[in-house]
């Protein structure tokens, strides 16, 4: 199947992406992509295939997803160049969180029993399944607010389930936490000298001692939830004069975020920009030392309707409203992770093989990137034409799945306009048509 229909930034980018593989297995590459994108129903690897053409040769389909899976860390390189300009020149903003994917069967490798986010209303407090550890950058779209677009993720395997292995794939154990230092230092030999700062938001579980330490001493800024019963300290005394020895990190006292939220006094009004509105917060905020940390660090306390929240940023000097606006946004990760699992399907591919599904995982992961960046400079009403539906008449910026869309239209017409170019043939037409109601159908 030729693919000069498609866009610019699909052709210029599956080709780096096929890059990082053997050339036998490139072009095979590209037609998943674009069957990933043209998939419907069910997202199995098969409903990938078929959009794509490939029908007697899906066995070395199969083998060509495996092959990235061994590749990934080369291969997200090539989502981190094609989100490069929608990044800020001055911060470089990224956040981490892990999310799991439900999977069935025992011979699926990597599986285990993991917390499960959203129990739903069955109130399921654990799953069965694969355990993402994901890293995105985070970035601020003029009027559609704050997307994280996703650049890799690596499987987190317990301790218990890295035995259950085979031979040929067997790996150490790491923890969440640790695979989660991998990737920023992954991401910083790419970016290290293109960025004034790096930021990373974290949620409350990464706020440990095993993330904070390597993060810091790689020259990242950590802002993150703290816990209420955190262990702070006050501030060191200086030294006195003629007194020996290095100067003391920690202060002698100990902070209670709960007294210190209780007092009345102390609070504050602070107007910040969460979730694409202007708010104004009331927060106190205040210098402590925390061991995790290794030194001083800004704590914000926030006062909610249900109750006061913690956040933390290991830059003392940073304001408010950075750490503020840093906290909200690293809730687009969490949307993310939901667009991914409902609309590209992210943990419905029936495969086995541990690098398969790493392989998997990570390319809906730079398929949901691929289309954010084709829709940063579309139009929004191209993007969600509701002319056909009047009453849907209610504002909200275009979802993941009208981008989605969008791009499907595009890559179709693309490929109508090629097939009835020059001279069209009854024959030319004949399979046109037979595509085009393959893909309806």
């Amino acid at each position: 199947m030729s693919l000069s229909h498609l866009p610019n930034l699909l052709t210029t980018t599956f080709a780096d992406f096929a890059w990082w593989l053997d050339r036998r297995l490139r072009q095979r590459l590209n037609l998943i992509f674009l069957g990933m994108l043209l998939a419907r129903g069910r997202r199995t690897c098969t409903s990938w295939f078929r959009p794509a053409g490939i029908t007697d040769k899906f066995r070395p389909a199969y083998t060509t997803i495996n092959a990235v899976g061994r590749t990934i860390n080369s291969m997200a390189v090539t989502t981190l160049s094609t989100v490069e300009p929608l990044l800020n020149t001055r911060r470089l903003t990224v956040a981490i969180d892990d999310t799991p994917t439900p999977r069935y069967g025992p011979e699926v490798e990597g599986c285990g029993i993991h917390h499960n986010p959203t129990p739903g209303p069955t109130g399921q407090e654990f799953l069965y399944g694969h355990a993402w550890v994901t890293i995105a950058a985070i970035v601020r779209h003029p009027q559609w607010d704050t997307i994280a677009l996703p650049l890799q993720a690596q499987l987190y395997i317990r301790k218990a389930d890295i035995e259950k292995l085979p031979p040929e794939r067997n790996r150490p154990f790491q923890t969440k936490l640790e695979l989660a230092v991998e990737q920023l230092k992954w991401l910083k030999s790419w970016v290290e000298d293109r960025f004034e700062e790096r930021w990373v938001f974290v949620d409350g579980g990464y706020s440990n001692k095993t993330f904070l330490s390597p993060a810091q001493s790689e020259g990242w800024v950590v802002v993150g939830r703290l816990r209420k019963d955190a262990a702070l300290w006050s501030l060191p005394k200086p030294k006195r004069p003629g007194q020996r020895g290095p100067a003391p990190t920690y202060g002698k006292e100990r902070v209670s975020l709960a007294m210190r939220a209780g007092h009345k006094s102390g609070w504050e009004q602070v107007e910040c920009v969460q979730y694409g509105n202007r708010v104004t917060k009331k927060i106190k905020t205040f210098e402590a030392t925390w061991r995790p940390a290794g030194r001083r660090i800004r704590v914000v306390l926030i006062q909610e309707e249900h109750g006061w929240v913690a956040f933390f940023c290991t830059k003392v000097d940073a304001t408010v409203v950075e750490i503020l606006e840093s906290a909200a946004d690293r809730g687009a990760i969490e949307q993310t992770f939901h667009d991914v699992k409902e609309v590209w399907g992210a943990g419905q591919q029936q495969v086995r093989n541990i690098h398969s599904n790493e392989a998997c995982f990570n390319m809906n992961l730079w398929m949901y990137s691929v289309v954010e960046v084709w829709a940063w400079n579309q139009a929004e009403e191209c993007l969600s034409d509701r002319s056909a539906s009047p009453w849907d008449s209610e504002p909200r910026r275009p979802s993941h799945n009208d981008k989605r869309k969008s791009l499907q239209r595009e890559v179709l017409q693309g490929e109508i306009e090629e097939g009835l170019s020059g001279r069209p043939t009854k024959e030319r037409i004949r399979a046109l048509a037979e595509r085009l109601l393959e893909l309806a159908a």
